[in-house]
């Protein structure tokens, strides 16, 4: 073996005691001398979790096989068995008297084996936590106690430096089922059996092991094999064999030179390995008993060693952490030409693969005398000219051996002809030439068929491999960079500064090449010059291309891809490491780590189509789209991220996704389609300005009506000349009251006796003559003047020039849109257009349709009917196919408040039964109708700065020039709305800034114990909820809630504010009269009946048993100590609690007959602070649901100081 094992991860902690691998995923639990158990991703090498429950160091460690558990013992004489999905520990099994040294679970039935240093092995169930054996025998300390893997054999080692083995057979028979047992068996069983000497029939000694001279630290089994290995104290590793009916000692590993800690059979090759306080792991052939390697460490003594059950993984625990590592690489050494493989099997033997057969070849060749037994050859390089191959193995410095392949493979003979060397490279550079590489001084040499040197080269300081570089060169790896070197010139022909390449992969026509290391994978071309290059956090591990051009890689959990030009993804997962070395269509070829080739199936779909989208090839994507199910967000993030989203288009179903990449690759007829599935404002609002910028007014139009927005569509219509149209927005325009709008739609129409007409309604006559008197309508200007009653001469004009008319359109340009962008159609549009024998897409992606009309597309005009009464316009819904509606769906003409001149505050109080809106919009009387109709709300006094708050909030104020106004901007919660109906004001200071703001300072002022701040606190909560406007239903359900908890805590601390007023906050109340006296211990024990949170109980309780307990209110107190024990928060409370009970069982009597009972239920009046118990009258304020006798009725709440108590009320309205 080599002397340098392979570290793969390493942890620094205090002394490690205990490991265990998990059988499946790669972590691994450390149990350490300071009392901690680690959990560790051995593979990512980060710590997942810790487990501190154990007192003192924790020596055993050992996972279930297949349940999600893990059981520990340490010096604090318990075994603990812990879930790792709930982080937390199941239960504890005590039992053992002294330190618990090992802990194991059973591979098959629900049992742990533990030993400990109070000279005992003990087998528990830990399904149903019981004791189920106790072996006795040893006379010193167990050290190491351990199943047999397949029989019902329990081996143990002791510091009496005896290894004794137990049969358990017994002991499962005693605990099995007696339906699976045999007649026999149950015979047996009934009978008696051997017995030990204190009578113990279920496990017994079988054999006691005799050799060690001192104390024996470690024991185990075989895997397979009737062997034993035990480590001591005396420095001997020893071997025992043992057949049914006797045990003996077969031989003695020499070489540790200090206390030898743990020894294991390696798992999978006829290997011991051992660890010992010397320093050192020592590898041992378990067949000649002799020294195979050994690594020793600068400053840690070794305690425990572990094996992967599964996978070739040690873990070693030392002074200072643990070490993740392997003896050997497993990477088969392989290579491929053309259509076959040549690869070398665990056996060393040479192999070859025909990939167009699917066959694997018998042994060609043996390579059993190449470097020692137990390492593997390192590369293998192939010439085909010579049908010879080159082997590289790591032994004896580096060597190399040069063989010719037979040409059938008859068999695993020895080679006749091998030429050997050493050096720690070799590779084939010509068709008789090959390179070895010599890293200890730094020399390559290329050598002829016969061995002979030919040539020398010096290659760059720090060359740590070389590799094949294309004909006649070289690629000289080194720690930071690789270098291109021409052989026959002696000269670099190109470097490129890439740090730690371990591989080099090249494509199959030498064009391009892969340079793998540790984490990374850089792509360069044959002159060495980067393409494009990416990360990894797992570890890479091989490499292969594909014939288009790929590089599919494997790290160690999944194959992935990457193109040129850098784009990358997952191809598949991996259950087990492997080695990619060829991809042929669907199918991957592998090899995996025990050196069988294996055939992986694979989708290619993702990464050919990516190829194709790269390399423009629109026919292969179309097919590939219609042929294969390409879904998912990644292909279109990508495809978004590339620029293609009229292709992402092709993979979406979902009508959100597919309405996005419509707009943003300019498809209005997608994005309609979409906008009409969802039917959301948002939506809408983008589209229209989306066809805004396409020039496509008709759909433009439809959005304006789906949205309804008036204004916009009468400029629309004015914009495209629509004359018609603009005529029924007019007529829509009176019916709905709306001035502005109909003002504008006469401007645009140049009606100006609609105008004069609107400004007469409006009383405006001084705008009504002069409109009147420009446009030439002068008996309509007398009129005016008639009905002012002023005269001509009373009036200064302005000069008036001509009257204007309104330009009238020519041509009816809104018969059809107006391009703007241009419509040109991407490749793949084409391609896919072409394909599917679609019709030409009309300018910009939208292709003529009826979009208002009814389905049967009878009418021509886009959505609008003929309107010639005014009555005929009163319907018209504009978010749906234009017809003629239900008057409810618009504002009533006949109605108050289609009045002209109403603002949006006006609007605020018409579009809510919420009195926090209609304060917003000005109208303090009728919010205070509502609140005194939902709440009984009285005193608005109280409420006054909420009223001037949320007045203030709801709008700006932009100043004007000198003298004016300043403008008024209203400020909305429903800024996107465009229904007047449904405008709602901004109310400042949300349900969740309360819960964030003035409920957790109230709290805090609760703990501190300032309580004056604190109801003021929560009667500022009552007052905000109060006047407030919420989200949803489910903000309502969380205000009611809120306002309960305000309430409870507002009373606890005005009842705990009144006890300390008339004691004047005294502990001591003995010099007051017996009633106040009387009435202070009872407010002390009300102060603990509102709901509070757990932590205020707590102090609530722990106030009321101190100033009971001070006042010889003993059995009071008991109540309030026992109440606070059961219920408390706090440590430090109930270990007062737990004194004062003492003291107040010895006499629980109370100095003071008091009006409370610990049992009984019932409230706490508000206003006199006495009790209402359950079934007596009583009255509660309608808002907050503080509770008062009766006689309280009329009177003001005193909690939220804003309603009536017992008023008749509907219910607090904050929500619409």
């Amino acid at each position: 073996m080599s002397s340098n094992m392979l570290t793969k991860f390493e942890s620094k902690s205090s002394r490690a005691k205990g490991i265990a691998f998990h059988p499946k995923r790669p972590w691994i639990l450390v149990s350490l001398h300071s009392s901690t158990i680690q959990l560790w991703d051995y593979r990512m090498g980060t710590l997942i979790d810790r487990f501190e429950e154990h007192d003192g160091p924790v020596r055993g460690i050992d996972f279930h096989k297949t349940q999600p558990m893990f059981v520990s013992g340490g010096d604090d004489y318990k075994i603990k068995v812990w879930s790792y999905q709930t982080r937390r520990c199941l239960f504890t099994l005590a039992g053992h008297l002294d330190y618990v040294r090992t802990v194991f679970f059973h591979h098959e039935l629900p049992w742990i084996l533990s030993s400990s240093d109070d000279q005992t092995i003990r087998i528990w169930n830990w399904q149903n936590r019981t004791l189920i054996c106790t072996m006795t025998g040893h006379n010193h300390y167990t050290m190491c106690a351990q199943f047999h893997p397949t029989q019902d054999l329990v081996v143990s080692a002791s510091l009496d430096q005896s290894v004794r083995v137990w049969d358990i057979s017994g002991l499962r028979k005693k605990h099995s089922s007696p339906a699976s047992m045999t007649f026999e068996d149950q015979m047996a069983r009934s009978g008696q059996g051997q017995a030990d000497m204190f009578g113990n029939t279920d496990a017994v000694v079988k054999f006691v092991l005799e050799g060690h001279d001192r104390g024996v630290n470690w024991v185990a089994f075989h895997p397979t094999l009737p062997l034993i290995v035990s480590a001591g104290d005396d420095r001997l590793v020893k071997l025992w064999r043992m057949s049914e009916t006797k045990a003996w000692e077969v031989d003695t590993c020499r070489g540790h030179f200090q206390n030898v800690s743990a020894c294991l059979f390696h798992p999978h090759q006829d290997l011991i390995i051992s660890v010992g306080e010397d320093k050192t792991i020592r590898v041992w052939d378990l067949n000649k008993r002799t020294s195979v390697q050994s690594i020793k460490r600068e400053n840690d003594r070794f305690w425990v060693i572990a094996a992967h059950p599964e996978i070739n993984l040690f873990a070693a625990g030392h002074d200072n952490g643990v070490m993740v590592f392997k003896f050997e690489r497993e990477r088969p050494a392989s290579t491929v030409h053309q259509n076959q493989l040549f690869f070398i099997t665990k056996d060393k033997h040479v192999r070859s693969y025909d990939f167009t057969k699917n066959q694997e070849s018998p042994s060609m060749l043996s390579l059993k005398k190449l470097g020692s037994p137990w390492t593997p050859p390192r590369t293998i390089s192939f010439n085909p000219a010579e049908r010879a191959i080159l082997v590289t193995s790591p032994s004896d410095g580096g060597t190399y051996e040069l063989v010719s392949l037979p040409r059938d493979a008859s068999g695993a003979v020895e080679p006749t002809d091998a030429k050997r060397g050493s050096g720690d490279s070799a590779v084939f550079v010509a068709r008789n030439r090959f390179a070895v590489f010599n890293k200890s001084n730094q020399q390559i040499d290329i050598k002829d068929l016969t061995n002979s040197t030919t040539k020398t080269i010096k290659p760059p300081s720090g060359t740590t491999d070389i590799t094949f570089g294309g004909p006649g060169c070289l690629l000289l790896l080194t720690a930071s960079s690789v270098v291109l070197y021409d052989i026959q010139q002696k000269k670099q022909l190109a470097e490129l500064a890439v740090s730690g390449v371990k591989y080099v992969v090249w494509s199959s026509d030498g064009l391009h090449a892969a340079l793998l290391s540790k984490h990374n994978v850089t792509i360069v071309n044959k002159n060495l010059q980067q393409i494009s290059t990416l990360h990894e956090t797992i570890r890479i591990k091989s490499a292969t291309w594909d014939d288009a051009g790929v590089l599919l890689y494997s790290t160690l959990n999944h194959i992935k891809y990457t193109l040129m030009n850098g784009d990358n993804g997952i191809v598949r997962t991996l259950e087990q490491t492997i080695y990619l070395v060829k991809v042929k269509g669907r199918n991957v070829y592998t090899l995996d780590r025990a050196s069988h080739p294996r055939v992986l199936a694979i989708d290619p779909t993702e990464y050919r189509f990516k190829l194709a989208l790269v390399k423009r090839n629109y026919d292969e994507m179309l097919n590939i789209i219609r042929n294969s199910s390409l879904v998912g967000q990644s292909i279109i993030s990508y495809l978004q991220k590339k620029g293609y989203p009229e292709i992402a288009l092709q993979f979406v179903q979902d009508p959100q996704t597919r309405f996005e990449l419509a707009i943003e690759c300019g498809n209005l007829e997608v994005a309609v389609e979409m906008a009409k599935q969802l039917d959301r404002p948002r939506l809408w609002q983008r589209l229209s300005t989306e066809a805004l910028a396409h020039g496509n007014h008709q759909v433009v139009e439809m959005t304006y009506q789906k949205l309804r927005n008036f204004d916009k569509l009468s400029f629309l219509y004015n914009s495209i000349g629509d004359k018609e149209k603009v005529k029924k927005m007019q007529k829509i325009a009176e019916h709905r009251g709306d001035s502005n709008s109909r003002f504008q739609n006469s401007i645009y129409l140049g009606d100006v006796d609609n105008r004069v007409e609107l400004f007469k309604e409006m009383d405006l006559y001084p705008l009504a003559y002069i409109a009147a008197k420009s446009q030439g309508r002068e008996e309509e200007a007398a009129s005016i003047l008639e009905a002012a009653g002023v005269s001509e001469e009373d009036i200064k004009l302005p000069k008036i020039g001509e009257p204007l008319t309104v330009p009238r359109p020519i041509v009816h340009t809104y018969k059809s849109n107006w391009p703007v962008k241009p419509t040109s159609t991407s490749a793949f549009e084409k391609v896919l257009s072409g394909e599917e024998g679609a019709e030409e897409i009309g300018a910009n992606g939208f292709q003529e349709e009826d979009l208002l009309g009814p389905e049967t597309t009878a009418e021509k005009e886009v959505g609008l009917e003929e309107v010639e009464e005014e009555g005929d316009a009163e319907g018209w819904d504009l978010g749906e196919d234009v017809e003629v509606e239900a008057e409810a769906d618009f504002v009533n003409v006949e109605a108050a408040e289609a009045g002209a001149g109403s603002s949006e505050a006006d609007m605020w109080a018409r579009n809510s039964p919420i009195a926090a809106d209609h304060i917003a919009g000005g109208s303090f009387e009728t919010a205070m109708q509502l609140l005194n109709r939902q709440v009984g709300a009285v005193n608005f006094k109280a409420i006054q700065w909420r009223f001037e708050e949320i007045f203030q909030a709801s709008r700006t104020y932009l100043p004007a020039n000198p003298g004016l106004e300043p403008l008024v901007n209203y400020l909305r919660r429903t800024p996107t709305e465009t229904d007047s109906r449904r405008v709602l004001p901004l109310i400042p200071r949300d349900l969740e800034s309360i819960v964030a703001g003035e409920l957790q300072v109230g709290k805090t002022q609760m703990r501190t114990n300032k309580l004056e701040d604190g109801a003021a606190t929560f009667r500022k909560i009552l007052q905000l909820v109060l006047v407030n406007s919420l989200k949803s239903q489910q903000e309502v359900h969380e205000a009611k809630q809120l306002i309960r908890t305000a309430a409870h805590y507002a009373l606890a601390m005005s009842i705990e504010l009144e006890r300390r007023k008339i004691i004047n906050n005294k502990p001591d109340i003995s010099s007051f009269p017996e009633d106040v006296q009387k009435r202070a211990l009872e407010l002390s024990a009300y102060f603990t009946i509102p709901e509070l949170e757990p932590a205020h109980v707590t102090l609530a309780l722990f106030s009321a048993m101190n100033f009971a307990h001070k006042n010889k209110q003993l059995s009071s107190a008991l109540s309030f100590a026992n109440s606070l024990l059961e219920r408390g928060t706090n440590a430090k409370f109930k270990e007062g609690a737990r004194k004062i009970k003492a003291i107040c069982e010895r006499n629980p009597n109370d100095a003071l007959d008091i009006e409370f009972d610990q049992f009984a239920e019932f409230d706490v009046c508000a206003a006199s602070f006495t009790p209402i118990y359950n079934g007596s009258p009583s009255v509660a304020c309608p808002y907050d649901g503080s509770k008062y006798h009766s006689k309280y009725k009329g009177t003001l709440c005193k909690v939220c100081e804003v309603c009536q108590v017992g008023a008749p009320a509907s219910g607090l309205r904050l929500f619409i």
